[in-house]
Protein backbone atom coordinates (compact mmCIF):
# COMPACT_ATOMS: atom_id res chain seq x y z
CA UNK A 1 0.00 0.00 0.00
CA UNK A 2 0.75 3.67 -0.45
CA UNK A 3 -0.13 5.90 2.37
CA UNK A 4 -0.16 9.36 2.53
CA UNK A 5 -0.24 11.52 5.68
CA UNK A 6 -1.22 15.30 6.27
CA UNK A 7 2.12 15.75 7.82
CA UNK A 8 1.74 19.65 9.34
CA UNK A 9 1.61 18.26 12.86
CA UNK A 10 4.35 15.89 11.99
CA UNK A 11 6.44 18.66 11.14
CA UNK A 12 5.46 21.62 13.58
CA UNK A 13 4.21 20.23 16.41
CA UNK A 14 6.92 19.65 19.54
CA UNK A 15 4.59 17.73 21.53
CA UNK A 16 1.11 16.76 21.56
CA UNK A 17 -0.46 16.15 17.76
CA UNK A 18 3.41 16.50 16.84
CA UNK A 19 4.26 12.93 18.46
CA UNK A 20 1.19 11.32 17.90
CA UNK A 21 1.78 12.05 14.24
CA UNK A 22 5.56 11.03 14.17
CA UNK A 23 4.64 7.93 16.52
CA UNK A 24 2.21 6.79 13.85
CA UNK A 25 4.72 6.45 10.91
CA UNK A 26 7.74 5.16 13.00
CA UNK A 27 5.71 2.37 14.41
CA UNK A 28 4.14 1.54 10.82
CA UNK A 29 7.47 1.79 9.02
CA UNK A 30 8.74 -0.51 11.50
CA UNK A 31 6.38 -3.53 11.75
CA UNK A 32 5.05 -3.12 7.97
CA UNK A 33 8.22 -1.80 5.84
CA UNK A 34 6.50 -3.19 3.04
CA UNK A 35 4.30 -0.07 2.13
CA UNK A 36 4.71 3.31 1.33
CA UNK A 37 4.68 6.27 3.74
CA UNK A 38 5.06 9.69 2.52
CA UNK A 39 4.31 12.59 4.43
CA UNK A 40 2.72 15.51 2.86
CA UNK A 41 3.55 19.39 3.77
CA UNK A 42 4.66 22.66 2.65
CA UNK A 43 8.59 22.39 4.24
CA UNK A 44 10.18 19.51 6.15
CA UNK A 45 11.38 20.62 10.12
CA UNK A 46 14.08 19.14 12.21
CA UNK A 47 11.57 17.13 14.27
CA UNK A 48 10.16 14.85 11.41
CA UNK A 49 14.03 13.88 10.45
CA UNK A 50 14.71 11.02 12.45
CA UNK A 51 11.56 9.25 11.01
CA UNK A 52 12.05 10.08 7.68
CA UNK A 53 15.30 8.15 7.84
CA UNK A 54 13.43 5.19 8.37
CA UNK A 55 13.74 3.05 4.91
CA UNK A 56 9.44 3.39 3.21
CA UNK A 57 9.14 6.43 4.33
CA UNK A 58 9.76 10.12 2.99
CA UNK A 59 8.49 13.58 2.55
CA UNK A 60 6.68 14.61 -0.65
CA UNK A 61 6.38 19.22 -1.34
CA UNK A 62 2.50 20.03 -0.95
CA UNK A 63 1.46 22.49 -4.17
CA UNK A 64 2.02 26.02 -3.40
CA UNK A 65 -0.51 28.62 -2.59
CA UNK A 66 -3.11 30.01 0.00
CA UNK A 67 -4.95 27.03 1.61
CA UNK A 68 -2.97 24.12 -0.05
CA UNK A 69 -3.34 21.76 3.12
CA UNK A 70 -7.46 22.20 2.60
CA UNK A 71 -7.37 22.77 -1.32
CA UNK A 72 -4.54 21.16 -2.86
CA UNK A 73 -2.96 18.56 -0.33
CA UNK A 74 -5.78 16.04 -1.63
CA UNK A 75 -5.23 15.84 -4.92
CA UNK A 76 -2.03 16.35 -4.61
CA UNK A 77 -1.62 12.71 -2.97
CA UNK A 78 -4.28 11.68 -5.47
CA UNK A 79 -1.87 12.45 -8.08
CA UNK A 80 1.10 10.39 -6.49
CA UNK A 81 -1.85 7.59 -6.72
CA UNK A 82 -1.83 6.78 -2.81
CA UNK A 83 -4.18 4.51 -1.65
CA UNK A 84 -4.97 5.77 1.61
CA UNK A 85 -5.01 9.37 2.66
CA UNK A 86 -5.09 9.93 6.54
CA UNK A 87 -5.38 13.05 8.62
CA UNK A 88 -3.91 12.69 11.55
CA UNK A 89 -5.52 15.63 13.68
CA UNK A 90 -9.05 15.22 12.90
CA UNK A 91 -9.08 16.92 9.55
CA UNK A 92 -8.98 16.26 6.04
CA UNK A 93 -8.79 18.15 2.90
CA UNK A 94 -11.59 19.47 1.17
CA UNK A 95 -10.95 19.27 -2.57
CA UNK A 96 -10.15 15.67 -4.55
CA UNK A 97 -10.02 14.78 -8.41
CA UNK A 98 -12.04 11.79 -9.61
CA UNK A 99 -8.66 9.08 -9.04
CA UNK A 100 -9.80 6.98 -6.38
CA UNK A 101 -8.85 7.31 -2.97
CA UNK A 102 -10.03 5.89 0.59
CA UNK A 103 -9.89 8.87 3.33
CA UNK A 104 -8.89 8.10 7.19
CA UNK A 105 -9.58 10.82 9.61
CA UNK A 106 -8.04 10.03 13.87
CA UNK A 107 -10.18 12.63 15.94
CA UNK A 108 -8.31 12.54 19.38
CA UNK A 109 -11.02 14.29 21.35
CA UNK A 110 -14.00 16.55 21.11
CA UNK A 111 -12.88 18.75 24.55
CA UNK A 112 -14.45 21.55 22.95
CA UNK A 113 -17.77 20.08 22.86
CA UNK A 114 -17.50 18.78 26.47
CA UNK A 115 -16.40 22.03 27.67
CA UNK A 116 -16.52 25.00 25.36
CA UNK A 117 -15.92 27.68 28.37
CA UNK A 118 -11.82 26.82 27.70
CA UNK A 119 -12.48 28.25 23.64
CA UNK A 120 -13.48 30.75 22.12
CA UNK A 121 -17.02 30.80 19.98
CA UNK A 122 -15.15 31.35 16.88
CA UNK A 123 -13.08 28.51 18.01
CA UNK A 124 -15.96 26.51 18.87
CA UNK A 125 -17.31 27.01 15.93
CA UNK A 126 -14.17 26.48 13.30
CA UNK A 127 -13.46 23.32 15.02
CA UNK A 128 -16.69 21.75 14.91
CA UNK A 129 -17.25 22.80 11.06
CA UNK A 130 -13.54 20.85 10.34
CA UNK A 131 -14.49 17.81 12.51
CA UNK A 132 -17.85 17.52 11.54
CA UNK A 133 -16.76 17.80 7.70
CA UNK A 134 -13.55 15.35 8.07
CA UNK A 135 -16.05 12.82 9.78
CA UNK A 136 -18.89 12.86 6.89
CA UNK A 137 -15.60 12.67 4.38
CA UNK A 138 -14.07 9.74 5.79
CA UNK A 139 -14.11 6.06 4.80
CA UNK A 140 -13.33 5.21 8.66
CA UNK A 141 -12.77 7.16 11.78
CA UNK A 142 -9.72 6.01 14.17
CA UNK A 143 -10.86 6.99 17.82
CA UNK A 144 -7.81 7.09 20.44
CA UNK A 145 -10.23 6.14 22.89
CA UNK A 146 -13.75 4.67 23.73
CA UNK A 147 -14.40 7.79 25.21
CA UNK A 148 -13.59 9.50 21.84
CA UNK A 149 -15.43 7.03 19.95
CA UNK A 150 -18.55 7.89 22.22
CA UNK A 151 -17.77 11.38 22.15
CA UNK A 152 -17.88 11.26 18.31
CA UNK A 153 -21.03 8.95 17.96
CA UNK A 154 -23.11 11.72 20.43
CA UNK A 155 -21.54 15.38 19.22
CA UNK A 156 -21.00 14.17 15.44
CA UNK A 157 -23.51 11.71 15.17
CA UNK A 158 -21.29 9.26 13.12
CA UNK A 159 -22.87 5.69 13.61
CA UNK A 160 -20.27 3.42 15.51
CA UNK A 161 -19.78 0.78 12.45
CA UNK A 162 -17.75 3.70 11.16
CA UNK A 163 -16.01 4.16 13.88
CA UNK A 164 -12.34 2.13 15.06
CA UNK A 165 -10.73 2.54 18.53
CA UNK A 166 -7.03 2.56 17.99
CA UNK A 167 -4.83 3.94 21.20
CA UNK A 168 -2.06 5.83 20.91
CA UNK A 169 1.63 4.80 22.34
CA UNK A 170 4.46 6.88 23.49
CA UNK A 171 8.03 7.80 22.46
CA UNK A 172 10.20 4.63 22.93
CA UNK A 173 12.13 6.81 25.37
CA UNK A 174 9.98 5.66 28.69
CA UNK A 175 10.42 2.10 27.38
CA UNK A 176 14.10 1.85 27.34
CA UNK A 177 16.57 1.66 30.69
CA UNK A 178 18.74 4.33 30.89
CA UNK A 179 21.39 3.62 32.82
CA UNK A 180 21.88 5.14 36.80
CA UNK A 181 24.95 7.49 35.15
CA UNK A 182 22.20 8.96 33.11
CA UNK A 183 19.34 9.61 35.72
CA UNK A 184 22.10 10.97 38.58
CA UNK A 185 23.00 13.31 35.93
CA UNK A 186 19.42 14.21 34.90
CA UNK A 187 18.76 14.75 39.01
CA UNK A 188 21.73 17.41 39.15
CA UNK A 189 20.74 18.98 36.00
CA UNK A 190 17.64 20.08 37.14
CA UNK A 191 18.25 20.03 40.53
CA UNK A 192 15.83 17.82 41.52
CA UNK A 193 14.98 16.57 45.19
CA UNK A 194 16.16 12.87 46.26
CA UNK A 195 12.35 12.36 45.99
CA UNK A 196 9.47 13.78 44.63
CA UNK A 197 6.00 13.70 42.34
CA UNK A 198 5.58 14.68 39.45
CA UNK A 199 3.19 16.40 36.98
CA UNK A 200 3.34 16.27 33.31
CA UNK A 201 1.36 18.38 30.63
CA UNK A 202 0.60 22.29 29.48
CA UNK A 203 -0.04 24.48 32.29
CA UNK A 204 -3.79 24.99 31.72
CA UNK A 205 -7.30 25.05 33.78
CA UNK A 206 -8.11 22.08 32.36
CA UNK A 207 -4.98 20.34 33.30
CA UNK A 208 -5.60 21.29 36.55
CA UNK A 209 -1.97 22.01 38.20
CA UNK A 210 -3.55 24.36 40.98
CA UNK A 211 -5.30 21.42 42.71
CA UNK A 212 -2.20 19.13 42.75
CA UNK A 213 -0.50 22.15 44.86
CA UNK A 214 -3.29 22.96 47.17
CA UNK A 215 -3.09 18.84 48.10
CA UNK A 216 0.43 19.13 49.18
CA UNK A 217 0.00 22.16 50.68
CA UNK A 218 1.01 21.48 54.57
CA UNK A 219 2.68 18.81 53.90
CA UNK A 220 6.62 18.44 52.61
CA UNK A 221 6.12 16.03 49.49
CA UNK A 222 8.02 18.34 46.71
CA UNK A 223 6.29 18.44 43.23
CA UNK A 224 7.79 18.89 39.78
CA UNK A 225 5.94 20.52 37.08
CA UNK A 226 6.85 19.49 33.18
CA UNK A 227 4.72 21.39 30.55
CA UNK A 228 4.28 24.45 28.51
CA UNK A 229 3.08 28.01 30.70
CA UNK A 230 -0.40 29.68 29.46
CA UNK A 231 -2.16 32.47 31.45
CA UNK A 232 -3.08 30.05 34.13
CA UNK A 233 0.42 29.86 35.37
CA UNK A 234 -0.19 33.52 37.08
CA UNK A 235 -3.23 31.62 38.81
CA UNK A 236 -1.15 28.84 40.58
CA UNK A 237 1.98 31.16 40.67
CA UNK A 238 -0.69 33.71 43.04
CA UNK A 239 -1.36 30.79 44.90
CA UNK A 240 2.39 28.83 45.52
CA UNK A 241 3.48 32.49 46.61
CA UNK A 242 0.84 33.11 49.42
CA UNK A 243 1.35 30.03 50.86
CA UNK A 244 5.34 29.91 50.57
CA UNK A 245 5.22 26.93 48.62
CA UNK A 246 8.48 28.62 46.16
CA UNK A 247 10.61 25.82 47.80
CA UNK A 248 8.71 23.04 47.68
CA UNK A 249 7.91 22.98 43.88
CA UNK A 250 10.02 23.10 40.80
CA UNK A 251 8.94 23.77 37.17
CA UNK A 252 11.89 22.76 34.58
CA UNK A 253 11.86 23.92 31.31
CA UNK A 254 13.88 22.97 28.37
CA UNK A 255 13.60 18.92 28.63
CA UNK A 256 14.74 16.68 25.99
CA UNK A 257 12.81 13.64 25.81
CA UNK A 258 15.20 11.41 26.93
CA UNK A 259 15.49 14.01 29.95
CA UNK A 260 11.97 13.53 30.31
CA UNK A 261 12.23 9.91 30.10
CA UNK A 262 14.35 9.97 33.27
CA UNK A 263 12.48 12.55 35.49
CA UNK A 264 9.42 10.09 34.78
CA UNK A 265 11.76 6.97 36.27
CA UNK A 266 13.11 9.16 39.14
CA UNK A 267 9.73 9.99 40.22
CA UNK A 268 8.19 7.90 42.90
CA UNK A 269 4.50 9.01 41.85
CA UNK A 270 3.04 10.43 38.84
CA UNK A 271 -0.34 13.15 39.49
CA UNK A 272 -2.65 13.72 36.49
CA UNK A 273 -5.86 14.89 37.70
CA UNK A 274 -7.04 16.09 34.53
CA UNK A 275 -10.64 17.16 34.30
CA UNK A 276 -10.96 15.94 30.61
CA UNK A 277 -8.71 14.31 28.15
CA UNK A 278 -9.10 11.90 24.76
CA UNK A 279 -6.49 9.77 25.21
CA UNK A 280 -4.23 10.85 28.53
CA UNK A 281 -0.39 9.92 26.95
CA UNK A 282 1.23 10.82 29.87
CA UNK A 283 -0.68 8.45 32.00
CA UNK A 284 0.85 6.01 29.76
CA UNK A 285 4.47 7.39 29.65
CA UNK A 286 4.44 7.15 33.40
CA UNK A 287 3.19 3.46 33.08
CA UNK A 288 5.95 2.32 31.15
CA UNK A 289 8.27 4.30 33.15
CA UNK A 290 7.70 2.26 35.98
CA UNK A 291 5.85 4.64 38.29
CA UNK A 292 3.02 4.54 40.04
CA UNK A 293 -0.04 6.99 39.05
CA UNK A 294 -2.82 8.76 40.32
CA UNK A 295 -5.08 10.20 37.95
CA UNK A 296 -8.79 11.68 37.56
CA UNK A 297 -12.19 9.31 37.36
CA UNK A 298 -13.21 10.98 34.77
CA UNK A 299 -13.12 10.87 30.87
CA UNK A 300 -10.59 8.12 29.28
CA UNK A 301 -8.49 8.16 32.07
CA UNK A 302 -9.01 4.83 34.11
CA UNK A 303 -8.98 3.64 30.32
CA UNK A 304 -5.34 4.86 30.06
CA UNK A 305 -4.18 4.24 33.88
CA UNK A 306 -6.07 0.77 34.50
CA UNK A 307 -7.28 -0.60 37.36
CA UNK A 308 -4.02 -0.32 39.09
CA UNK A 309 -3.58 3.31 39.11
CA UNK A 310 -5.68 5.56 41.62
CA UNK A 311 -8.06 7.40 40.14
CA UNK A 312 -9.76 10.60 42.25
CA UNK A 313 -12.04 13.21 41.73
CA UNK A 314 -9.93 16.06 40.17
CA UNK A 315 -12.02 18.83 41.77
CA UNK A 316 -11.77 17.60 45.34
CA UNK A 317 -8.50 18.08 46.58
CA UNK A 318 -9.02 16.33 49.78
CA UNK A 319 -9.18 13.46 47.68
CA UNK A 320 -6.25 13.98 45.84
CA UNK A 321 -4.63 14.41 48.92
CA UNK A 322 -4.99 11.35 50.89
CA UNK A 323 -4.29 9.34 47.56
CA UNK A 324 -0.51 11.38 47.63
CA UNK A 325 -0.47 10.44 51.19
CA UNK A 326 -1.24 6.55 50.68
CA UNK A 327 1.37 5.83 48.02
CA UNK A 328 4.12 8.56 49.53
CA UNK A 329 4.04 6.71 52.82
CA UNK A 330 3.66 2.88 51.65
CA UNK A 331 6.56 1.80 49.28
CA UNK A 332 5.20 -1.68 48.75
CA UNK A 333 1.78 -0.51 47.47
CA UNK A 334 3.65 1.71 44.60
CA UNK A 335 5.78 -1.28 44.04
CA UNK A 336 2.48 -3.65 43.50
CA UNK A 337 0.97 -0.97 41.26
CA UNK A 338 4.02 0.11 39.19
CA UNK A 339 4.41 -3.50 38.52
CA UNK A 340 0.76 -4.52 37.45
CA UNK A 341 1.04 -1.32 35.45
CA UNK A 342 3.52 -2.25 33.01
CA UNK A 343 1.27 -5.11 32.51
CA UNK A 344 -1.67 -3.67 31.66
CA UNK A 345 0.82 -0.62 30.00
CA UNK A 346 1.16 -3.64 27.15
CA UNK A 347 -1.76 -2.98 25.02
CA UNK A 348 -0.41 0.26 24.27
CA UNK A 349 3.23 -1.35 23.25
CA UNK A 350 4.04 -0.88 19.23
CA UNK A 351 2.96 -3.97 17.45
CA UNK A 352 -0.22 -4.13 19.07
CA UNK A 353 -0.48 -0.68 17.79
CA UNK A 354 0.93 -1.35 14.74
CA UNK A 355 -1.59 -3.83 13.64
CA UNK A 356 -5.09 -2.25 15.04
CA UNK A 357 -3.64 0.40 12.49
CA UNK A 358 -3.11 -2.02 9.43
CA UNK A 359 -6.36 -3.73 10.32
CA UNK A 360 -7.85 -0.35 9.84
CA UNK A 361 -5.96 0.48 6.43
CA UNK A 362 -6.38 -3.31 5.35
CA UNK A 363 -10.41 -2.57 6.19
CA UNK A 364 -10.75 0.24 3.60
Amino acid sequence: MKIAFDGKRFFNNASGLGNYSRDLVRILATHFPRNQYIILNKEQSERGKKILEIPGVSFKKTSNGSFSRQFKMGKDAQNIDADIFHGLSGELPLKWNSKPIKKIVTVHDLIFMRFPQYYSFFDRKIHFWKFKKAAEQADLIIAISEQTKRDIIKFLKVPESKIRVVYQGCHQSFKEMQSSEFLNSVKEKFGLPEKFILNVGTVEERKNLLNIVKAITGTDIPLVVIGKKTKYFNKVEKFIKKNKLQNQIFFLENVSMEELAAVYKLAEIFVYPSVFEGFGIPVIEALFSGTSVITSNTSCLPEAGGPDSLNVNPTQPEDLKSKILFLWNNEAERKRRVEKGLEYAQRFNDENIARDLMNVYSEV
